[in-house]
């Protein structure tokens, strides 16, 4: 039987025109390996699974190609001329004082040695002090390569050495297209509605959304990946419960909303994450009432109807009112002693808004003889 290979191992980028969603600096480490203005010192930040590492080793890869040498670039090829240091298991003195003697000696082949550390900033204050005069004079073929994700750890007498990359988190629509090229690729069929959820999801982690389509597509039997099949997998609500929600509150139908809260709770899902997807969902209903921000709704073209039709019936005022409810929600529900009824009292308010609205627009006149009446 063969062996199965992630999709982010098998199709982990070769060369910069592969990398996904970073072009600012794919383009400006090419042009500096072709104009040979090479820093000495890189150092890449960003969040997990953006391509920090792997962009690190197609740069060593092709600084040594520059010069002449043909490297395979296949994962698997071992250039003697790079070497790889995980910080977070190797961050003592005696690590850096180990990787400090190795960068006196020349490389045996092409120009220069590259040493790639990742996870920079679990070193300790000592081990940096150690690799310090290393980084701020180093033999002239000796490049080093820091990756991190937090930046801020490390030490500034480090940062003011190398050249800063700041890599962006992933845009949905660019996961959602390179996760669409991959099940082609593995001849998988995949709803684009399902793909978009994938990369929503991943949260701007191009790794996290390759793992998950991964485990849907394991999930499958006939390798299909549906959108049933994805908010089952990951455990996601339905836009379908936002949109029924929504209207209930909209039309004071106080009953419905709890019915569908409780259908919800009796799923598994928790009241936190479903209060915080509902404001989420009033804020995309926001977005599409002006032509302007229906950019920034990151959803399938599908479901991005829904929203505009919705959003037509809904009023500004509502939706205004509704987030503020639900964002009130958000902050206090850690802090209640009952969760449920938290969530439960916000949606007895949002339902009530119009009917507040109304009486706010109603003059003092009319009110006492409604009264009188």
């Amino acid at each position: 039987m063969e062996n199965f290979v992630v999709s982010a191992r098998k199709y982990r980028p070769v060369n910069f025109e592969s990398v996904v969603g970073q072009s600012h600096i794919t383009t400006t480490l090419e042009n500096a390996i072709k104009d040979n203005h090479l820093a000495q010192a890189f150092l890449f930040c960003g969040p997990r699974g953006v391509g920090k590492t792997t962009c690190a080793r197609i740069l060593a890869r092709m600084i040594n190609a520059e010069e002449g040498e043909t490297i395979d670039a296949s994962e698997n090829s071992a250039a003697l001329n790079i070497y790889e240091l995980d910080a977070a298991s190797n961050n003592s003195v005696d690590d850096i004082r180990n990787l400090v003697d190795q960068v006196r000696y020349p490389p045996q082949y092409g120009k220069y040695k590259v040493y790639i550390i990742d996870e920079v900033h679990m070193l300790s204050n000592a081990a940096f002090n150690a690799f310090l005069k290393t980084l701020e004079e180093p033999p002239s073929y000796a490049i080093f390569i820091l990756a991190t994700t937090e930046k801020h750890k490390v030490i500034p007498t480090i940062l003011s050495r190398c050249q800063i990359f700041d890599f962006n988190r992933i845009q949905v629509k660019d996961i959602s297209r390179h996760l669409a090229k991959i099940a082609e690729k593995e001849g998988v069929k995949a709803e684009p509605e399902a793909l978009h959820l994938i990369a929503q999801k991943a949260d701007g982690a191009l790794r996290d959304a390759l793992s998950m389509f991964d485990l849907i597509v394991t999930f499958s039997n006939d390798r299909t990946v549906t959108y049933k099949s994805t908010i089952d997998n990951l455990h996601i609500l339905d836009y379908d419960y936002y949109f029924k929600v929504t209207d209930a509150l909209y039309t004071q139908n106080v009953s419905s909303a709890l019915i569908l809260f409780d259908k919800i709770l009796r799923e598994g899902f928790d009241g936190h994450n479903f209060i915080v997807g509902l404001t989420e969902h009033f804020r995309n209903l926001l977005v599409c009432k002006d032509a302007a921000t229906l950019k920034l709704l990151e959803v399938s073209e599908d479901i991005q109807k829904k929203y505009a039709d919705q959003a037509g019936k809904t009023s500004l005022s509502f939706l205004m009112s509704a987030l503020n409810i639900g964002n009130s929600c958000d902050l206090n529900y850690k802090s209640s002693k009952s969760p449920r009824l938290h969530v439960e009292l916000a949606l007895m308010k949002m339902a009530y808004v119009n009917a507040a609205l109304n009486m706010a627009e109603t003059s003092p006149e009319e009110v006492k003889k409604k009264v009188t009446q």
